[in-house]
């Protein structure tokens, strides 16, 4: 009786370990910015997608007026609301995966 508690006391955390295996994680692609923006709100489109992926990662809430390039845009002043626009379309298309419309 007492011949299989010593096998099974070496085994036993060896089968154990054997769960810790690293899982690969899938980073999707950012999505193309829609054709019909600017330039302008393109760029801001992207901007808006690092930041919002930065926030997912950070595990912070979804809160667009956390970043200064959305509440002063480093762009002229009549491009301001064009760049804004790019900007929550590419931070949403990070917090919920789906492409802007338009596109």
């Amino acid at each position: 009786m007492k011949k299989w508690i010593a096998p099974a006391a070496l085994f036993l955390p060896l089968a154990l370990a054997g769960c810790s295996h690293p899982q690969p994680v899938y980073v999707a692609p950012e999505p193309p910015p829609p054709a019909v923006f600017s330039a302008i709100a393109q760029q801001a489109f992207h901007d808006g997608y690092d930041a919002g992926r930065r926030d997912m990662q950070a595990g912070r809430q979804y809160d667009l007026n956390r970043h200064p390039r959305f509440r002063n845009p480093p762009v002229a002043p009549e491009a301001a609301e064009d760049y804004r626009h790019g900007f929550r379309e590419g931070y949403n298309a990070a917090f919920h995966g789906a492409p802007p419309p338009g596109y």
